[in-house]
């Protein structure tokens, strides 16, 4: 198993990508922490997914975009588990509008919940991973950080400052053999895109090479490589997850 022994740190994995991601690992021997917002049946179930694999879960329920509630939490991951060897930085909102239209909190709330939470739990684990000489890093972008969109403003521009955000702390804690790279997916089948008429998601495949849209499966095995070993030489990357759109 590519991650037996490693343990895994993985927000906003009550459901969608986080979800697949937390499941992905486990069956590949990773003892696996993962965050939401609050505790409901979803999370329950999650964690009994999880746990199905003979690995151990444990949830933690707070705000990722506040900094103290962070460093309780990698606190209280650390005292349950030995060591954390992997970080994903999933957790993320949108609040699409147009620009014209766009309010105030519609930016501050997108960027703290997407841009501000990488830092904040990158820079309450960084004194354990210096310490340990080992890890990965793997932030969740998008597409659109890249490209732009219009109507997401606010989410384009979170998900670029992550991809700028990555490459420096890439730079900072490679000589410690910490790696950080970014996965930006493109059209992902989740509960998000559901909601889409299929008039809709018609017109987005035809912008994709592969004529589909992708699974949280795609995302997740992107980043069980650059969890893994195999990926021992990869960082500051952008993995692009888009079929070829």
């Amino acid at each position: 198993m590519l991650l037996e022994n490693k343990t895994a740190f993985i927000t906003g994995a009550a459901r969608g990508i986080g979800k697949q991601i937390a499941l992905t690992f486990a069956q590949q021997g990773a003892n696996i922490i993962f965050t939401d917002l609050v505790e409901n049946e979803t999370v329950i179930e999650t964690t009994k997914e999880i746990e199905k694999h003979g690995v151990k879960a444990l949830f933690l329920a707070y705000d990722v975009s506040n900094f103290t509630a962070t460093e309780l939490a990698v606190k209280k991951a650390l005292e349950t588990f030995e060591s954390i060897d992997i970080l994903v930085n999933n957790a993320g909102i949108t609040r699409d509008t147009l620009l014209l239209r766009m309010q105030e909190n519609d930016w501050d709330l997108v960027m703290n919940v997407n841009v501000k939470s990488v830092f904040n739990h990158v820079k309450a684990l960084q004194p354990y991973l210096l310490k340990q000489r080992r890890g990965s890093i793997i932030n969740i972008g998008s597409v659109v950080g890249i490209s732009g969109n219009a109507g997401q403003a606010n989410y384009s521009a979170s998900k670029a400052a992550i991809i700028g955000l990555s490459k420096s702390i890439a730079k900072e804690l490679g000589s410690r053999n910490i790696r950080c790279n970014v996965i930006a997916p493109g059209f992902i089948e989740t509960e998000m895109t559901q909601v889409l008429s299929q008039e809709v998601k018609d017109a987005y495949f035809k912008t994709i090479s592969l004529r589909r849209g992708g699974k949280p499966e795609d995302v997740a095995n992107t980043a069980l490589f650059l969890a893994s070993d195999l990926a021992d030489y990869v960082t500051g990357q952008v993995i692009v997850c888009d079929g070829g759109m």
